[in-house]
């Protein structure tokens, strides 16, 4: 693949490096296709969190390849991979690293030398991260945030690019320790991974069975994602899809002027600033993948759900009506139209 060039001021510039981006990713989606099946809005949905940097958190029941997809990944990425299995005996110190004593071989003098843990790769997969006690929890998410550890004094970046996908399962809750609304607002965006239609099971079965999987070819590097980062920030975005992304938004939360009344009774927490900035990132990062140099309503609509159905929460009268999360979105994007003329500020608070 060639280099991703940053845009410069000559336009076609910018869209030359747009649509090698979007070859690259057909040229992904055929790599993936050699091991999974389906699954292409889950695919979909993860190139989209990494391009917009941020961090995704998959649900979904047992045996639906949710570990095979993220390796996969990591391999048609060309990426450093690891896994981590959270237990409820995990401690921050197996995921982070830690100081070791140890004895130079020359001149015999022991010191503390930082043994990094497995954090320290580009893609980390985070399996069943409601299986850990809160403590081991708060120091993965505190690396997803920050990406630097600090151990005995001293502080170490982790590599670049940095991508955790966390799994959890939905069933067998005892013993679980499940992700706070604040831990769980870290996570740009949480894929539901559901169950293959008939026809792709019918070719699972066929081709796990058969021995009949490929053999994934990287198709870009990380210095190419981080290229490719860099052109989702520099895109931009017209009023009408950042005034629909705060109108969203703000329509989530309880009590405020904004929020419908046939919504507002039903809610008991909405997003926060991180949900009109996770919409805006990730309907930039969509327009990228599809080889366009702006952002559309249409993008927005598409990664609505990932993107607020962990930042908001149905209230006790909504969920005994049967209204959650996922039926509170519905309900947004039926009382909310994207036709509607947004107010634009009169004034550029950044210039205050």
């Amino acid at each position: 693949m060639q280099d991703i060039e940053h845009p410069t001021d000559s336009s076609d510039d910018h869209l030359a490096a747009i649509q090698e981006m979007a070859r690259v990713y057909e040229q992904l989606r055929k790599e993936l296709s050699k091991v999974i099946v389906g699954q292409s809005d889950v695919i979909d949905q993860v190139l989209i969190a990494m391009l917009a940097g941020g961090h995704c958190l998959l649900e979904g029941v047992p045996g639906l390849a949710k570990t095979l997809l993220i390796s996969s990944i990591a391999d048609a990425l060309n990426l450093s991979f690891k896994r981590i299995q959270f237990t409820p005996d995990l401690m921050p110190s197996d995921i982070t690293g830690t100081d070791v004593l140890q004895e130079d071989p020359i001149s015999h003098e022991r010191g503390y030398q930082f043994i990094k843990g497995p954090i320290f790769a580009n893609m980390i997969l985070g399996d069943e991260i409601n299986r850990t006690p809160p403590k081991t929890q708060a120091a993965m998410l505190e690396a997803m945030q920050e990406r630097i550890i600090s151990a005995g004094g001293k502080s170490y970046e982790l590599p670049r690019p940095f991508f955790v996908l966390a799994t959890q399962n939905p069933l067998d809750q005892e013993g679980t320790y499940p992700l706070p609304e604040a831990q769980l607002d870290r996570f740009l965006l949480y894929i539901k991974v559901d169950y293959p239609s008939r026809d792709e099971e019918w070719n699972i079965a066929r081709r796990v069975t058969s021995d009949t999987l490929g053999e994934i070819q990287s198709v870009i590097t990380a210095e190419q994602i981080i290229q490719a980062q860099q052109l989702v920030k520099q895109m931009p975005v017209c009023d009408q899809v950042v005034g629909y992304c705060l109108e969203l938004t703000r329509a989530t939360r309880p009590g405020g002027l904004e929020t419908p009344d046939s919504i507002a009774k039903w809610i008991s927490w909405g997003a926060g600033p991180r949900g009109v900035i996770a919409l805006m990132s990730c309907a930039k990062a969509r327009a990228l993948l599809d080889g366009r140099m702006h952002a559309t309503v249409e993008d927005v609509r598409a990664i609505v759900r990932p993107a607020l159905r962990h930042r908001v929460a149905a209230n006790y009268a909504g969920l005994a009506e049967g209204i959650n999360s996922e039926r509170l979105i519905e309900m947004l994007l039926e009382e909310i139209s994207a036709d509607k003329e947004f107010d634009v500020p009169d004034t550029d608070l950044s210039a205050a």
